[in-house]
């Protein structure tokens, strides 16, 4: 039975109301009828003993799956898990169900209490661990490589079709919750969760499945749970445990096979030039060759005579299909040659060295500004034992469309026919890496650059359309039967990716569509060729629209970003900087994604519709594939995306003026720092201004001492001792008492350095107890009634400084107040900075010296500031209301308070 005998086992099921059918391989062609008659008598027999022992049981009323899970309705859901001590599961699913639902059963949990989180686990770490089961047979699935989003960027690691196909029938019969949500990337998620029904299943667990699944999600020896964790740099999954144990996973590593291919264009592609080469001559070297394939792949279907084509979209426009012809020298005596996508950097030097990976093209024919088409072989190095013949045909088009086409001449040891789907899965991984690769080298850099920009820095693992046309496949069945959610699907999932529909075009062609592309198998498909192309360049337009389209989503969250980090540049010193490069990458995208969609529209526009062939089988092709439709929804959502764009490019000049409004703070808060130096510069030269007086008096010290001293020379030495009425003093004092006269002088020079010193430390610390109050205000001014104010200070205004600047004309008052009993007995300096043309004062200064007021009286910062304001709106220099300060009122009531009683004591003092 194999395969044949697993679909029911994994939950395939025919649709409603249809007679159960039996699905016969060629491999099980031989097999006698008395063996069939056997096994129908067993299974029949089978289906009686569980139908006696659910009456048994009183299992006529069920729920939903209950019947196929073998659960009656009224089981009691407090069972204790003694019942599943044995080593058998009594489920009524198959081992690898069962273990697939204890798996995720162990990561996910559901709330019971409102304090309680729920707990869920996503479908790639399930994936992931699906493949790792596979690899330690646990799980008796097969994988191929298949494409998925990883974050940012996509990226092939070995998928499970059997167990996603086991994913939904768990979903299906309620074992499993499923939870649907968005990524930050704008890419869909999907996580599951068990049900209480799950539970109540996994209750009947036998043993040897739950330590089956133990040995492989548990840390060895431990039982600290195995969570899937994407290493960015290393770009792999890791099994990690809270402990610190770390595994990597091969998830990501996938499997070579030997294949030789041909280059193969569709005809309806060509515009004359020489037919491609054949490597058909080559085919048996592959089956000299080796595999890297780890798993025992079970084959259901295969292909005959197979031709690959792969699509992708490309912006391409005349002027880049010109340079394109140009780069593959189509105009030159000898065309072609060895590319790479490397810069040659050193166009001056000798040498050129390159990695080994190059690409050999010859040119089939092109037109100047409209396509070019070309033979590439691949020189790319593979593992070792591995035999890789590969030749592409590639057509380039002047509306971006890009058509990667290969003959299959053989596989492994399987020449031209009888092409296993899982083998084929391998080869397509080969086609899109390489692909991409080919066309990288022959690209300009700044086409490769806007494909960076839409993928977001990750082009290289772009997805592409599949296109797999087929003279025969086998088994040859209707298109219904290839969709039986078992075996058949699951096999066309690989290679199609989530299939959809399946339709028979005639009796002899069907046409299966997935995810990502469709297979066509007859002997009439390579009829078709212009109407699956057409669908090609639109299915691949459709493709790049919605990379596009999440790309300018991400492209408005990074100008979220951004203005929340304007909001907060005053805070954040390191902001300002970030912000202007942002800003200059921001703007370089969002030009470049306005040239994308000119490209894009432009492509559309170009396109035609191939007309509906005669032929039934065409017309019903024709039909199904409905490719006029797809181009007028293409339209519309090209139209659709200009508006986005637009309201991006408005949302981007908004946040220019911010940015703007940021580099003129940056430039005021420089010219106010240069300000500031400035005032440092003119403090130090009126420190200077001193020092230099000082040295006059000094230097008339130093004209009187020389001035003595010449009198001295003129006159002889003479002192006061000499006198009559000194000498009296002088004789017993100094002459007759040994070192007495040394003394006092020793006593002078203590009493006047002494007195020296501790007016230096007075004057020092003085000058240590400066309040320097600075403050935005940015409020209007009453400017006639600021000049009477300012006329009431009259001779105490020490400075005044006018600075015209474009149409602006700024003026800095300073002036010392002269009632010092109102400041705490120290007249502070007090400045304001106000715009004479607009009537508004800007900031004002405040520097008071709190040691040299009374202990008792001296101000703060913040009494100076009220003091200051009191004082202000006493002149009534105001040209609007006050703003409001909440209940800020009440305080400034109460300092209005405590300042009176400051001040009264203050005036009491004065009259003492």
């Amino acid at each position: 039975g194999g395969r044949a005998g697993r679909a029911c086992e994994r939950g395939a099921r025919p649709p409603a109301g249809a007679p159960a059918m039996k699905k016969v391989l060629p491999e099980d062609e031989g097999r006698d009828e008395e063996a069939e008659d056997e096994e129908d008598e067993e299974a029949a027999d089978e289906e009686d003993d569980e139908e006696a022992a659910g009456d048994a049981k009183g299992g006529g009323n069920k729920k939903g799956g209950a019947d196929v899970l073998g659960l009656d309705a009224d089981s009691d859901s407090d069972d204790d898990d003694s019942e599943s001590a044995g080593s058998a599961s009594n489920t009524g699913l198959t081992e690898a169900q069962n273990r697939l639902l204890y798996l995720i059963s162990l990561y996910t949990h559901a709330a019971r209490t409102e304090d309680e989180k729920e707990e869920w686990i996503r479908k790639q770490a399930v994936q992931v661990l699906i493949y790792e089961g596979i690899v330690l047979q646990v799980l008796d699935y097969d994988y191929a490589p298949s494409s998925e989003m990883i974050g940012l960027r996509r990226a092939y690691f070995n998928v499970s079709q059997e167990g996603k196909s086991d994913l939904d029938f768990l979903r299906e019969e309620e074992l499993l919750n499923g939870l649907k949500l968005s990524s930050k990337e704008y890419q869909p998620i999907t996580c599951y969760q068990i049900s209480e029904k799950g539970e109540e299943v996994l209750k009947k667990l036998g043993k040897q499945d739950r330590e089956a699944v133990h040995e492989m999600v548990y840390e060895p020896g431990t039982r600290e749970l195995l969570k899937v964790t994407w290493d960015e740099g290393d770009e792999v999954f890791y099994l990690v445990s809270a402990t610190g144990y770390r595994r990597k996973s091969t998830v990501m590593n996938t499997e070579d096979v030997s294949y030789v291919s041909s280059a193969y264009i569709p005809q309806c592609l060509r515009h004359g030039g020489r037919p491609t080469l054949s490597n058909a001559h080559r085919a048996h070297e592959c089956g000299q060759g080796d595999s890297a394939i780890r798993d025992e792949l079970d084959e259901v279907i295969t292909l005959n005579s197979v031709s690959v084509i792969v699509s992708e979209f490309i912006p391409f426009g005349t002027n880049n299909i010109v340079q394109l012809n140009n780069n593959i020298g189509s105009t030159e005596r000898v065309q072609g040659g060895f590319f790479t996508a490397n810069i040659d950097k050193d166009t001056s030097g000798t040498k050129l060295e390159l990695n080994p990976g190059l690409t050999s093209i010859s040119i089939l024919d092109y037109t100047l500004a409209d396509h070019a088409n070309f033979e590439a072989n691949i020189h790319y190095p593979t593992q070792e034992g591995v035999v890789q013949v590969e030749t592409f045909g590639i057509s380039c088009n002047s509306d971006g469309t890009l058509f990667y086409g290969m003959q299959v001449e053989a596989v492994l040891d399987r020449i031209k026919d009888n092409i296993s789907l899982d083998h084929l899965a391998r080869l397509l991984v080969d086609v899109h890496v390489d692909s991409s690769k080919i066309i990288d080298s022959v690209i300009s850099s700044h086409q490769r650059k806007l494909m960076d920009l839409v993928y977001n820095g990750y082009a290289r693992y772009r997805d592409k359309v599949n296109l797999i046309v087929a003279n025969e496949i086998t088994p040859h069945l209707t298109a219904e039967e290839y969709m039986d959610q078992g075996e058949y699907e699951n096999e066309l999932k690989q290679v199609l990716g989530d299939t959809r529909a399946a339709y028979d075009i005639s009796e002899h062609d069907a046409l299966v569509f997935g995810a990502h592309g469709l297979l066509v198998a007859g002997p009439n498909s390579r009829h078709h060729e212009p109407l699956l192309c057409a669908y090609l360049q639109f299915q691949s337009t459709d493709l790049f629209l919605q990379n596009f389209f999440n790309r300018l989503y991400m492209l408005l969250d990074e100008m979220k970003e951004l203005r929340a980090e304007i909001d907060v540049a005053d805070s954040n010193p390191r902001a300002f900087d970030w912000c202007i490069k942002e800003h200059t990458k921001l703007t370089e995208q969002v030009i470049m994604l306005e040239e994308i969609l000119g490209f894009i529209r432009e492509s559309l526009n170009e396109v035609v519709v191939p007309p509906q062939p005669p032929e039934q089988s065409g017309r019903s092709l024709y039909e199904r594939l409905q490719v006029a439709d797809m181009k007028d929804q293409l339209m519309r959502r090209s139209a659709d995306l200009v508006k986005s764009v637009s309201a991006t490019r408005r949302h981007l000049e908004l946040l220019s003026g911010m940015v703007q409004d940021l580099r003129e703070k940056k430039s005021m808060s420089i010219n106010e720092s240069t300000q500031a130096y400035t005032r440092q510069l003119c403090d130090l030269q009126n420190h200077s201004e001193k020092s230099s007086k000082a040295l006059e008096i000094i230097q008339i010290l130093l004209a009187g001492t020389l001035a003595f001293d010449t009198l001295d020379r003129l006159t002889g030495q003479w002192s006061v001792v000499n006198t009559s009425w000194m000498r009296v003093l002088v004789e017993p004092l100094m002459k007759n008492t040994p070192f007495m006269w040394f003394i006092l002088n020793g006593l002078a020079f203590v009493a006047f350095g002494t007195l020296c010193r501790r007016a230096f430390r007075a004057m020092t610390f003085n000058a240590q107890g400066v309040i320097t109050l600075k403050e935005t205000v940015n409020r209007k001014l009453d400017m006639q009634n600021l000049n009477k104010y300012l006329l009431r200070k009259g001779n105490a205004i020490t400075t005044e400084e006018h600075v015209t600047a474009q149409s602006n004309e700024l003026v800095s008052v300073s002036w010392i107040e002269p009632d010092k009993r109102e400041w705490g007995y120290f007249s502070p300096r007090i400045t304001l900075h106000y715009d004479l043309t607009t009537g508004y004062l800007l900031s004002l200064e405040i520097q008071y010296n709190r040691r040299l007021a009374k202990r008792n009286l001296a101000f703060n910062a913040d009494e100076l500031r009220d003091r200051l304001r009191e004082d202000l709106n006493a002149g009534k220099i105001w040209a609007d209301s006050p703003p409001d300060d909440g209940d800020g009122d009440k305080k400034e009531s109460e300092r209005k308070k405590e300042k009176n009683k400051t001040a009264k004591k203050g005036s009491d003092e004065a009259k003492k």
